[in-house]
């Protein structure tokens, strides 16, 4: 995932139920939005978006690689120089059990095959949702790992 950085920084704060993950400057964010994947830098006009499960990944130093963590949702509110993450859950990719993961993954797409006419399909496809969400922020960390 490449998001383009300009010297310019904004504050970011990330934070979850759990407590703060991160908090300060920051050249660029990548999140996913309700609607789409959002590309946040310096200056992006004001927005208030919710987030569905998926990676978030952000630069703190221009020569260094962009930070991984895992969201489970919750809302992005944007403005010019303050970024604020308010997540339901965030975790740094390098903290994600990758088996813990994939057996979340298994068993959503086992409830999805059984539950296709009820409520509880919802709730499947929502799990499924975040373990693939979890599975990538780990594939993308281990990725820069290896680099």
């Amino acid at each position: 995932m490449a998001i383009g950085v300009t010297e310019h920084t904004f504050q970011l704060n990330i934070v979850s139920a759990e407590g703060p993950l991160f908090s300060g400057p920051a050249h660029a964010l990548a999140i996913s939005g309700s609607d789409g994947e959002l590309g946040i830098r310096p200056g992006h006009s004001p927005l208030l978006s919710r987030l569905k499960p998926g990676v978030a990944s952000f630069v703190t130093e221009l020569k260094d690689p962009e930070e991984i963590l895992y969201i489970s949702g919750g809302l992005v509110e944007v403005q010019p120089s303050v970024v604020t993450v308010l997540a339901d859950t965030a975790m740094h990719g390098k903290d994600i059990d990758k088996a813990r993961a994939d057996e979340a993954r298994r068993a959503a797409e086992e409830n999805i095959n059984k539950h296709a006419d009820d409520i509880n399909f919802a709730m499947a496809e929502m799990d499924l949702a975040k373990a693939m969400a979890q599975l990538r922020a780990v594939e993308l960390t281990q990725k820069q790992i290896r680099r």
